[in-house]
């Protein structure tokens, strides 16, 4: 029995591959709720003991709701060459298709793509077998972030790659139709990690914290809390110029590793707002993350949300912690994603002493106040995704998709939560406990489906049979 903690309780692995259809279902699901929620996770073959969470295989787990039914459950690993033990660093040097691809998977411009920011992208089908790993037709020439950007108004995809060795950041921007229209090298970036961004109307929004390359780590991740690594915001126009003109802002040392949102406000100052930890929390983290000892309950520990404004007249940043209950995972509409919101999300974790248990926030940026769904004991909520309501005039007219790890009944179900006040509307009973994992995408079936999908999903349902 491993005493790894990614590798045990809610992070315990699943060891194959099923599917499930007509699946059971409480409530009644809204028929816009017509998709996929496909959700990704660190999940090792079995017998395989990855030196850190983030080292595991990914695998990912698809829901497919029609029309108020709950049509299969399926899970499928990402067939990389990392599942079957290739090193990322050759005697060449790295190998971006070496990838876990376990962090996130979106779909963009008809594609299905599971991430990883330290390699390509790997292209899936609509359900969920491998195609491959994916360079935008040979315009990605470094890896990708797993947080790519979809602009709700143009419908372009910002993205960048990230690296401990020069050059240490480079942007791009797909268009639409997924065809890479600029790139660029980003001046002034460091070795200092780069998990997410953010992007506003006018900005792109890079934060570097104070952890960065650490040849001294040998758990296949190697980064490090330094307190000589300067933490900085680095704003940059958007557009094919705007690299040019990036200005670092100096900030409190921290590491940020996921944004809730960025917007310019009133006067033309760029909020940007994320959960972060100070040195403490992420040593707590990062021993969760190795299975070392002195390491948090948690895999997010002391994670508490704060809010940066920066004054790009004055050249200064005002910076507070607007919570202090710990969270991660943060979510929004994202019709406003890079505009002023109200409502934003995120899952709660207990604190250093297994307090206060696990559950799904809204935070009512107006009021200052927040709401929470407690999941429950032993029941840990996936991410929350937003999908809005049909005909939604509101901002939170909509529902959150969340995933359940219940550790005393060894089940999981799939919630579906009012947006505006939390309460349950349905309940999706799935055929096994669902390894907690990192991030997903809620995938809305095209406005004219085509027959080509129900026969893709029968075949698929056939062969698994």
């Amino acid at each position: 029995m491993t005493s790894k903690p990614y590798l045990t309780g809610h992070y315990t692995p699943a060891a194959d591959e099923i599917t499930a259809t007509g699946l059971t279902v409480e409530g009644s699901l809204p028929p816009e709720l017509t998709g996929r929620l496909i959700r990704n996770s660190h999940n090792p073959k079995p017998g395989v003991t990855p030196s850190h969470w983030f080292k595991g295989s990914g695998m990912v787990h698809g829901i497919r709701l029609r029309e108020g039914r709950a049509e299969w459950y399926r899970n499928r690993w990402v067939h990389t060459p990392a599942l079957d033990g290739a090193p990322y660093m050759t005697e060449h040097g790295p190998d971006l298709t070496a990838s876990t691809a376990g962090t996130h998977v979106i779909e963009h411009a008809g594609r299905l793509l599971a991430l990883c920011e330290a390699n390509f992208p790997f292209e899936l089908t609509r359900d969920l077998e491998t195609v491959g790993a994916y360079d935008f037709d040979g315009k990605l020439r470094s890896a990708m972030t797993a947080h790519p950007k979809s602009d709700p108004l143009t419908g372009e995809l910002h993205f960048f790659g990230s690296s401990p060795f020069p050059p240490f950041l480079t942007y791009y921007v797909a268009d639409a139709k997924g065809r890479v229209t600029h790139s660029s090298e980003v001046p002034g970036a460091t070795a200092a990690l780069k998990h997410d961004f953010a992007l506003t109307r006018h900005h792109v929004v890079f934060v570097e914290g104070t952890v960065t390359f650490d040849p001294a780590e040998h758990s296949g991740i190697p980064y490090g809390w330094n307190d000589q690594q300067p933490a900085r915001i680095g704003v940059m126009p958007r557009g094919p110029q705007g690299a040019g003109q990036i200005r670092w802002f100096s900030i409190e040392p921290g590491n940020m590793l996921h944004a809730a949102n960025a917007y310019e406000d009133a006067d033309g100052r760029i909020v940007l707002e994320g959960p972060s930890v100070d040195r403490e929390g992420f040593r707590l983290s990062w021993n969760w993350w190795v299975g070392a000892p002195g390491r948090g309950t948690e895999p997010n520990t002391r994670s508490y949300s704060r809010r940066w404004v920066i004054d790009l007249a004055a050249g200064s940043v005002g910076e507070q912690v607007i919570d202090d209950l710990a969270v991660e995972f943060p979510t929004l509409n994202e019709d406003y994603l890079g505009a002023e919101h109200r409502y934003q999300y995120a899952v709660s974790f207990p604190d250093q002493d297994g307090q206060g248990g696990y559950g799904v926030v809204k935070y009512d940026r107006t009021t200052g106040t927040r709401r929470i769904h407690r999941a429950g004991d032993a029941r840990l909520p996936s991410e929350a995704v937003f999908v809005p309501a049909a005909g939604a005039t509101r901002e939170d007219d909509g529902y959150l998709l969340t995933v359940i790890s219940d550790l005393k009944q060894d089940a999981s179900q799939l919630l579906v939560l009012d947006a505006s006040d939390l309460d349950r509307i349905a309940t999706v009973h799935l055929p096994r406990r669902v390894t907690a994992g990192i991030h997903g995408s809620w995938i809305p079936d095209p406005d004219a489906d085509t027959d080509a999908d129900v026969h893709v999903d029968a075949d698929a349902e056939a062969s698994d049979s």
